[in-house]
């Protein structure tokens, strides 16, 4: 019996790989989901044939209640909240980890393992339980619960005192006999404290960089708990969603031309969207079907979607605005940036939903150098992605940061709601641009008024 669990379990991390390997492309993103489902129900199947197996009754149903309540959220979420659910997703992964430390210390049955395994429980503890909080924070940042970035006072100095006592205190219970139930205690409410501070002064456009590198810190935590229970598919799918996470974690990073530790501990992005000073000027506003009617007459034009796409839900009238436009005899193409959006590939997923063919979207090193050569880009909700900037002010504090060329096409239209700044707070040079004119509105209402605006030539 033992080693069927246990080749169950080789084959649940190898369809877990592979699954992983599909979601890298759009096309076969679908199939690797389900491959990794069929993975992960094997490896629930095989541990109910474990011989000392206790509690099946608890298990069963809080697989129940826990498999309806992701079924049941699963189906009623708008593809525009997406981020916030594998945010708290995410979040329930690192729990559970936490979770599995917190018996495992509380019982005396880590340190029965020896030294180095409750070790394991203790860091993957720490981690499960940081993952948790901070994305739960997270959470709230993206469904908008949580308007402002805060901090308390010296929080770096706080921060770093509450590692200094979390290295203690788990020295100490993993080299204990005995570890008592109040420094449990306080050991994982300090964690959980811990995820808290250092997630709140985050600002919203580091969101994605944050739930990258709480999914990579999720897996570790899953790995570390493997380990102490001795279990194979949770060591494997832990590592690879921790090493996946971590890579996803430094290509975004890299993508805003930003450390890590910039991200979590500099001020940056923390203004959600407050006002900074920039360049002077006017900016130049034209009408929706006036900027439809000019498009229409243009031989290629580039659309780059943005967060304000995702708000409006406009994704769908903007597909139609394309269509109306391939019609005309326009060559279309979607930009995508690496951050665009509020998680990894945001702009992307919302895109598919709507129907665009992946053949039409390109990401930024691909289409990058064709705006010189467009005769018009239209900009959607995007912001600090496209601020030249980034390329052209050493001063500025997205200086150095990959954007896309948008204004280097012969014009630009950009739909926007209002006239305020991204949410580094960082004004946009794009906007003030002589080639550039603003059509002011909701992102689906402009849409349809473009697309009304074809329709009537």
């Amino acid at each position: 019996m033992s080693f069927l669990i246990q080749a169950s379990y080789f084959v649940a991390a190898v369809l877990f790989i592979l699954g992983l390997k599909r979601m890298a492309s759009p096309r076969t993103a679908v199939s690797g989901i389900k491959w990794a489902g069929i993975g992960m129900v094997l490896a629930v199947v095989a541990t109910f044939f474990y011989p000392d197996l206790h509690n099946i009754g608890l298990i069963v149903t809080a697989i129940v209640i826990g498999g309806a309540a992701a079924w049941i959220s699963g189906k009623k979420v708008e593809m525009t909240d997406m981020p916030q659910m594998v945010a708290l997703y995410n979040g329930m992964g690192g729990g559970a980890a936490g979770a599995i430390s917190a018996v495992e210390l509380y019982s005396g049955a880590a340190t029965s393992h020896g030294a180095g395994l409750a070790a394991l429980a203790v860091i993957g503890g720490v981690i499960g339980a940081v993952s948790l909080s901070g994305s739960v924070i997270a959470y709230a940042k993206l469904q908008g619960l949580m308007k402002k970035a805060w901090s308390v006072p010296m929080h770096q100095g706080v921060n770093a005192l509450m590692v200094i006592f979390l290295f203690g205190i788990g020295l100490a219970l993993a080299t204990s006999t005995g570890p008592g139930p109040f420094w449990i205690t306080v050991f994982f409410l300090i964690a959980l404290t811990l995820g808290v501070f250092m997630t709140t002064p985050i600002g919203g456009a580091d969101m994605p960089v944050v739930i990258s590198l709480y999914n990579a810190l999720t897996g570790l935590a899953v790995a570390f708990e493997g380990f102490v229970l001795g279990n194979a598919a949770m060591i494997i799918a832990g590592t690879v969603v921790g090493a996946a996470g971590t890579l996803l974690t430094l290509l975004m990073a890299k993508a805003m031309n930003r450390s890590l530790a910039n991200v979590l501990f500099s001020g940056f992005g923390a203004s959600d969207g407050a006002e900074s000073d920039g360049p002077q000027g006017t900016m130049t506003s034209v009408e929706a079907s006036d900027a439809a009617i000019s498009m229409s007459y243009a031989g290629k034009v580039i659309i780059v979607p943005g967060y304000g796409m995702a708000v409006a839900q406009a994704q769908h009238k903007l597909w139609e605005f394309a269509q109306a436009l391939t019609k005309a005899d326009v060559e279309v193409k979607f930009a995508i940036h690496p951050v665009a959006g509020r998680m990894p590939g945001h702009m992307n997923v919302l895109l598919a939903e709507a129907g665009v063919p992946y053949d039409m979207i390109f990401d930024l090193d691909e289409i990058n150098e064709e705006f010189a050569q467009a005769d018009a880009a239209l900009v959607i909700g995007a912001n600090d992605v496209v601020n030249p900037a980034a390329r052209t002010n050493e001063s500025s504090p997205i200086y150095g940061m990959p954007i896309l060329n948008v204004d280097q096409a012969r014009e630009v239209f950009v739909i926007k709601r209002g006239k305020g700044t991204g949410f580094s707070g960082v004004e946009n040079e794009l906007f003030f641009g002589e080639n550039t004119n603003m059509v002011f509105g909701d992102a689906k209402e402009v849409c349809n008024k473009m697309i009304t605006g074809l329709k009537e030539l």
